[in-house]
């Protein structure tokens, strides 16, 4: 329970400002433990039911949850404060980040120059030749390309979808383990996460289904280069969620196809399946650049005109130098031939670490994209052992929610002839204390 830091006030808005100034300064980490209702209404002279609507609403607002007895703590990613990884200790290599590897990202060309005064963004979003590259790119891989739209970022645009679709309190079907920071955007909308396990080929259809029979109004899903399982839909598997979904007419369905230019893998889309309700979302900050937060959505036409109502009223649209930088990339050369690299790259790198794992007896997962996900008993212990050996991995404790634990480690960047080495040090660390913390 929090001892440092002093929650006043003496009405429910009066308290939950407290506590959110407490979380946002870091006086009250994620994990703290909040008084109970009838102790803090005792110490702050009001009633336990004032105390019990505020903690109602900082639940609704992503900033708390309950545990059952252990009563209601800060969560750990709140919506009022960033949860950033731990900073990257000095003298080890970084396999914990997730990013592409910067060798095989193309220079940026130098911002166009466009023409001085006022031009009608809003009535013309898109720059006609950007939407029709985004239109074969969708094509290409078989998804309808009948509508599409942009936005800043595949979150940016998720945010987007989901906050016009639902209302608070609602209920999103998100993969698990799956991406941190979609697990922290769902609370922090004032929705309610479902966990839907994965394997090697996406999200399994009986845990999709029983996500479906709890009510949920939205399922957010990778369908290849799953971060961090590493997992793709196959053929059969899209078959599999087809059929759990046919029933759920009302539901969104939502792919994240985030890296699919690097991605060795073929994509097996559901937004083909004849889904009333579907969108799918692309971005190339994997592929052409971390800091071009451009993202393409194709979609059905009732979510396109939310999607661009809602756009409208906020940022109105997307850079049009920004547009203009992508659309020049995307018909270059030399960063098309660059990009076909990374892809072969990464496949050659994920899969050797794999190879090399395996070979030690070491149970992992990687079949598509940047990441593999080892399983693992203990995280810390894991992730301690392996610094001291010069390898900074990544705890899997923000990937989850209710899977069992386990460490991400990104091979966008570990060359080939260093899997061997990584491989036998972390079959070390797991042997040192097999019986506290084995994999």
């Amino acid at each position: 329970m929090a001892t440092q830091y002093e929650i006043t006030g003496g009405t429910a808005k009066g308290i939950a400002a407290s506590i959110e100034r407490g979380v946002a300064e870091g006086a009250l980490p994620p994990g703290t433990v909040l008084p109970p209702v009838r102790r803090l209404a005792e110490r702050l002279q009001v009633s336990p039911g004032t105390v019990a609507t505020t903690y109602k609403e900082l639940r609704r607002r992503g900033i708390v949850v309950t545990q059952g007895r252990a009563g209601t703590v800060v969560a750990e990613a709140p919506a009022v404060a960033s949860r950033r990884p731990p900073p990257v200790p000095e003298g080890v290599r970084d396999l914990a980040d997730g990013h592409p590897d910067p060798a095989y990202l193309p220079t940026l060309p130098m911002p166009v120059q466009l023409s001085p005064g006022a031009r009608s963004h809003r009535s013309r979003p898109r720059l006609a030749a950007l939407e029709e590259l985004t239109r074969a790119w969708y094509e290409r891989d078989g998804v309808p390309a009948g509508q599409v739209a942009f936005a800043h970022g595949a979150l940016d645009c998720i945010a987007r979808l989901l906050s016009v679709e639902l209302r608070p309190g609602d209920a999103v079907a998100v993969e698990d383990p799956g991406y941190h920071h979609l697990l922290d955007l769902v609370p922090a909308l004032g929705l309610r996460s479902v966990p839907v396990a994965v394997d090697d080929e996406g999200m399994r259809p009986d845990a999709l289904r029983a996500a479906l029979r709890a009510g949920v109004r939205a399922v957010v899903y990778s369908p290849r280069s799953q971060n961090p399982y590493g997992a793709f839909v196959s053929a059969e598997r899209r078959e599999a969620l087809l059929e759990v979904l046919g029933p759920a007419s009302e539901v969104l369905v939502v792919e994240d196809d985030h890296a699919s230019e690097i991605a060795d893998a073929p994509l097996h889309t559901l937004a083909s399946g004849g889904l009333p309700r579907w969108a799918q979302v692309r971005t190339v900050s994997k592929h052409l650049g971390t800091d071009l937060r451009w993202a393409a959505l194709a979609c059905d036409r009732t979510t396109l005109a939310r999607h661009e109502g809602r756009m409208l009223l906020t940022s109105g649209w997307v850079s049009h130098v920004l547009q203009e930088t992508v659309a020049r990339l995307m018909t270059d050369p030399a960063a098309v031939s660059l990009v076909a690299g990374a892809r072969s790259a990464y496949a050659r790198r994920r899969a050797a670490l794999v190879a090399e794992l395996t070979g030690h007896g070491v149970a992992v997962h990687g079949a598509s994209g940047l990441n593999v996900w080892v399983p693992v008993r203990d995280e810390a212990a894991v992730v301690s052992g392996l610094r001291t050996r010069g390898w900074w991995v990544a705890a899997g404790a923000r990937f989850r929610l209710a899977s069992a634990p386990g460490v991400r480690i990104t091979t966008a960047g570990l060359e080939e002839a260093e899997a061997g080495r990584l491989a036998a040090d972390f079959a070390a660390v797991l042997g040192e204390s097999q019986p506290t913390y084995g994999g």
